[in-house]
């Protein structure tokens, strides 16, 4: 099969990343060369620039920058190249987090990011998304049992409602890239849905 970009979504705690490396394997059992990555990073570049993002304070304006800097490089670097030579691209978060994080977490106009959007992606979109929807308040939950909060886990349960509500948006305005799974579910049940779902897209 040609290159394929995967991405998975999801507000903080609704555990996405528990499935990203699984899925990677998953293919990697149909034969398939993957590549798995992440966002902000991927690159040694864009790695230095997610250590800023998620530590350093800073303006809104250069938050929202300094992700397309740090998705461009990691397009320009790591995902294009690899698309180019068939393989398949699992990437934990891409474009659709800066939607909701900085435009439906922190008011960044949506005109904005779509013009960014056009500059770096060139077209580039997700064959398809993985949207693991959470309430705000169990997936808080989930954060604290976890791991000590990053400069985005800090933010409040009404950030991350704006959050959640922005990647609701843009699934039902995209339902056909856009998978929505419900993060309440158990492990094996969703990793059931996922396996479903990559038969679909192998079989098209």
């Amino acid at each position: 099969m040609s290159g394929q970009l995967v991405t998975f979504e999801g507000i903080d705690g609704a555990g996405k990343s528990t499935h990203v490396a699984w899925y990677a394997q998953r293919l990697r059992d149909r034969g398939v060369e993957v590549v798995l990555t992440r966002e902000p990073g991927g690159t040694p570049l864009a790695e230095r620039l997610r250590d800023l993002l998620l530590g350093e304070p800073m303006s809104l304006g250069t938050e929202t920058l300094l992700m397309f800097a740090a998705r461009n490089e990691h397009l320009e670097g790591l995902i294009r190249p690899a698309l180019a030579r068939g393989a398949w691209v699992v990437c934990d978060r891409f474009t659709d987090s800066t939607y909701a994080y900085q435009g439906g977490g922190r008011g960044v106009p949506f005109e904005r990011i779509e013009g960014l959007e056009d500059w770096v992606h060139g077209g580039l979109q997700p064959r398809r998304t993985y949207l693991f929807d959470l309430p705000a308040e169990l997936a808080a939950q989930r954060r604290a049992a976890a791991r000590d909060a990053d400069r985005f886990e800090a933010e409040d349960l009404a950030f991350f409602g704006r959050v959640r509500d922005a990647y609701l948006a843009r699934q039902a305005r995209d339902p056909a890239r856009i998978l929505a799974i419900d993060a309440r579910r158990g492990i094996d049940s969703i990793r059931a849905s996922l396996e479903l779902d990559i038969a679909s897209i192998w079989n098209q």
